[in-house]
């Protein structure tokens, strides 16, 4: 994808040139095909998959093998590997190369999910940093033309932080770029991303772009991010739950003149017609209305955040089973309602609680770890859950 871009918010990430420097966060259940393709419906970006198993890529479990799917329509294919072992790790990076299935592959070194964290994997690895750096290398041999990039957090905890030398060991390991989520693991999401991390990490590293995540609710926030950090780009999650349209937004601040749509006024009628088009979407992806319509029922608080939807009908739609009682209860709404303003904005999903990781047993000791060990690693490569 090779676009024409105003200088000062150009992106590039390897042979990559980004329309507008922003990308999707990777987030479990959520950024499958569907929503993937909703975002780009309503912008621009870089729109990464759910996270993805290396041991289940590399065996081809049937579930993995249909998330890493793209549709036709996408035309960067993105896709974010999680995995513990360098070998493992090469081998599902080779793969996607060579059955050409991706044009850019994310490492995942930022899920303070405990079943994760616990085994080495996500926002702990990067504490053993050779075998953090030896990942990365792993996966930038494998993928070979394929751009290879790195998200993580600021470290496990405020006594723990890695970020800063992981950033540089990710950079001469080949990383064409390292996004930041500006949390400890110990976080979670909770409290306020610590921008001031961000700027740190892009002035200690100049030759690759740096892009920055965390508590990006709106264009701008975004905005306000890179003239206070001097990062390179955006890394958009939880921002974008039940608002895709923030994708042109973001567009609109960030990217050149004209590259995106007019903005939407955000009535009822129009929030209930991207909730509609995600369901169909998932239908679509699912290949079964039953499931697709299901999977829909987790984002109705989220679109309708401040909205005047009765609790009866929130209810209803939380339970819903085809599209015709989508159709059903959207045409019970007063479509012609407005935006509500500060009550639709601000956070969106679970923030949750500051926590102790959970960790292997002596993880914190030193930051070695043998790497021929497999203490923990074959257990962590073992999970076959497609992600």
């Amino acid at each position: 994808m090779t676009v024409t871009l105003a200088p000062e918010r150009a992106l590039r990430i390897g042979p990559l040139q980004l329309d507008v420097p922003v990308v999707l966060a990777p987030m479990a259940g959520i950024t499958n095909t569907a929503f993937r393709r909703l975002c780009r419906e309503h912008g621009v970006g870089l729109y990464v998959s759910e996270m993805i198993t290396s041991r289940a890529l590399v065996e081809r479990n049937a579930t993995t093998m249909r998330l890493i799917r793209h549709h036709e329509s996408e035309t960067v294919r993105s896709i974010q590997l999680y995995g513990v072992d360098p070998v493992t790790v090469g081998r599902a990076a080779r793969l996607l190369a060579e059955e050409d299935r991706a044009d850019h592959i994310d490492l995942n070194f930022g899920c303070p999910v405990p079943k994760v964290t616990r085994k080495g994997g996500g926002s702990a690895l990067p504490w053993k940093s050779d075998l953090f750096e030896s990942i990365v290398r792993a996966a930038v041999a494998g993928a070979g033309e394929i751009p290879v990039t790195v998200k993580m957090r600021k470290g496990i905890d405020d006594d723990h932080l890695t970020f800063l030398d992981a950033g540089r060991r990710a950079r001469d390991a080949g990383a064409a770029a390292v996004a930041l989520h500006a949390r400890t693991a110990a976080q979670f999401y909770s409290g306020h991303a610590d921008w001031s991390a961000i700027a740190a990490l892009k002035e200690a590293i100049t030759d690759i772009p740096v892009l920055g995540n965390g508590d990006i609710w709106s264009a701008d926030d975004a905005v306000r991010m890179m003239a206070e950090t001097g990062c390179d780009g955006v890394v958009v999650g939880r921002g974008c739950l039940g608002r895709p349209w923030l994708f042109g937004d973001l567009a609109r601040a960030l990217g050149p003149a004209g590259s995106a749509a007019a903005p939407v006024d955000a009535t009822l009628g129009f929030v209930a017609a991207a909730f509609r088009r995600h369901a169909e979407l998932l239908v679509e992806f699912f290949e079964d209305e039953d499931r697709g319509c299901r999977d829909i029922r987790k984002h109705v608080a989220w679109y309708f955040k401040g909205y005047p939807v009765g609790g009866d009908t929130r209810a209803a739609l939380a339970t819903v089973g085809s599209l015709a009682e989508i159709d059903d209860l959207i045409a019970t709404l007063d479509l012609d309602a407005p935006y509500p303003g500060a009550a639709a904005e601000g956070q969106r999903g679970r923030a949750g609680t500051p926590k102790r990781p959970a960790l292997p047993d002596g993880w914190l000791d030193n930051r070695d770890m043998d790497l021929d060990s497999s203490c923990v690693l074959a257990d962590a490569e073992l999970d076959t859950s497609g992600g």
